[in-house]
């Protein structure tokens, strides 16, 4: 036996043979390095298939499982892993000889010990992602022994080298299943995404299959809003009396699933279609999160900033952003379900000045207006609202000057609205709001654009040759409209450019 206790392999005798055959070696030891080798290549996997070794790796799990040989126990689990990534015949014969129920027995002893062996938990959902793999049968088989206890149970524990691989395995077994789907998102089986999402935010991930799960879940389905509303539930159980959570409004754990949410919206950009519903509950979470967040201290930091309420806002603001960005180019007389149409519907222009005009003005802005006080009396409002992080203002802009994109019911609305002013003087650099300026311009080009009455608008504000507003010419700048093409651009004025220190 090579050197290997009789204590460790009595009552394995049996199960020895065909390894030691397949290997050609005379220790299990050495047997199980060698098959875990070969089985790493298409070819070896094919040929330990017609050897039929699986039916006997999957008896040497379960026996090392009951003698708590931990390391054979690992061994014995990376050749079964192997044996079943791409190989039908040793994928099928995992489910004829109890696969499932045998590494379910190994994976859940694993997770329920006091100190959770991570690692054999890793192995064993990594064993079940590549049986997975091999189909409808395969993934139905598993879904039934796991769903939603034992799956739960593992959303829950807090490692990141397990939530990778069970992301993998609830997003092969549900994709293209829309049953299973509404399955884990009802009731029973919201609390295991919810988890996920607990989990994740806690420990991070770094494979792509928890975004390919929530973007499944959120946006090519309809269950963000009852997964955003479960995670509420599940933080204000699990973290009572933990201040750090979140707050009165919102989870640290909603508003991490926000950040995901931004991140996938902008990265499927050009594929994705925005349904209206989408639109509006996130539009719906702005608005709360206006209310809860603090506008009275000056954010020090861009996204995220540890505040759960504003971290919500900003994340949304950046959705809401994006969302309107996609259908910008949709006609909404020809379509009234259009995402931003239902935006607009719901007074986003009108609730994005207001919150535009209660903010502080930029600091270039503001150094004008100190300056010109100093010369006459100060017609400014004292009703001042401080950014909440950096980068609020540039993202309120953007939302806007998204909207204005060739839309001119958004256009005449803005300037009705004694809004053209106020947005010519975003057109700044701001160090509390990076790429302020380059979002204003294209923000003033859109409201422009087309748009004889804005261009005219823009005109009165300053009765010479060029358009130009009293802090814009300050600053050395000013606003042209070109006569042939109706398009705005900002321009330096020669010999007015502003010390870089001033």
């Amino acid at each position: 036996m090579g050197g290997e206790s009789f204590s460790e392999l009595n009552g394995a005798e049996g199960l020895l043979q065909p390894l030691l055959i397949a290997s050609n070696s005379s220790s299990l030891k050495e047997a199980l390095e060698i098959l875990i080798k070969d089985s790493r290549t298409a070819v070896g996997r094919a040929e330990l298939a017609l050897r039929n070794i699986l039916p006997t790796v999957i008896k040497l799990v379960e026996f090392f499982y009951n003698t708590s040989s931990r390391e054979y126990l690992m061994d014995s689990l990376k050749l079964l892993r192997n044996l079943c990534a791409g190989e039908v015949a040793n994928q099928n014969a995992f489910l004829e000889h109890d696969g499932v129920e045998v590494v379910s027995t190994v994976l859940q002893s694993a997770a329920l010990l006091s100190d959770p062996d991570f690692a054999v938990i890793r192995i064993c959902l990594q064993v079940l992602a590549n049986v997975a793999l091999a189909g409808v049968d395969h993934q139905q088989a598993i879904w039934l022994q796991f769903f939603p206890d034992v799956f739960l149970m593992l959303a829950r524990v807090r490692s990141q080298e397990t939530s990778d691989p069970l992301c993998m395995i609830l997003y092969t077994c549900f994709d293209g299943t829309p049953e299973l789907v509404a399955e884990l998102c009802k009731d029973i089986g919201l609390p295991i995404v919810a988890g996920i999402v607990g989990t994740v935010a806690s420990v991070g991930f770094q494979e792509d299959w928890f975004k390919l799960l929530l973007s499944r879940l959120c946006l090519d389905d309809t269950y963000f809003p009852p997964l955003f509303d479960r995670l509420r539930e599940e933080s204000s159980f699990e973290n009572r009396g933990n201040t750090d959570s979140g707050d009165n409004f919102f989870s640290s754990e909603q508003a991490f699933l926000l950040k995901i949410i931004s991140e996938i919206v902008n990265e499927r950009l050009e594929e994705l279609t925005f349904s209206s519903e989408f639109a509006w509950f996130v539009f719906e979470i702005f608005k709360r999160s206006v209310t809860a967040a603090n506008f009275v201290s000056r954010g020090m930091s861009g996204l995220p900033t540890g505040s759960a309420s504003i971290d919500v806002m900003g994340y949304s603001l950046t959705i809401l952003r994006d969302i309107c960005a996609r259908e910008s180019v949709q006609d909404l007389e020809k379509d009234s379900l259009d995402a931003v149409y239902v935006l607009l519907t719901y007074e986003l222009i009108d609730i994005l000045l207001s919150l535009l005009c209660d903010l502080e003005p930029p600091a270039m802005i503001r150094k004008v207006q100190k300056e010109s006080e100093t010369q006459g009396p100060s017609s400014s409002s004292s009703k001042l609202w401080l950014c909440p992080y950096k980068g609020f203002r540039r993202d309120v802009v953007a939302v806007i000057g998204n909207c204005a994109y060739r839309r001119k019911n958004v256009q005449d609305d803005i300037r009705q609205k004694n809004g053209i002013l106020l947005l010519l003087q975003q057109c700044v650099s701001d160090d509390e709001n990076p790429y302020l300026r380059e979002w204003g311009i294209w923000c003033v080009r859109n409201l422009l654009e087309g748009n004889a009455e804005n261009q005219e608008a823009v005109a009165q504000l300053e009765l010479q040759g060029s358009v130009d507003t009293p802090e814009l010419a300050r600053l050395g700048l000013r606003v042209e409209v070109d006569q042939m093409t109706g398009r705005a651009k900002l321009v330096n004025i020669p010999g007015s450019l502003p010390k870089p220190n001033e």
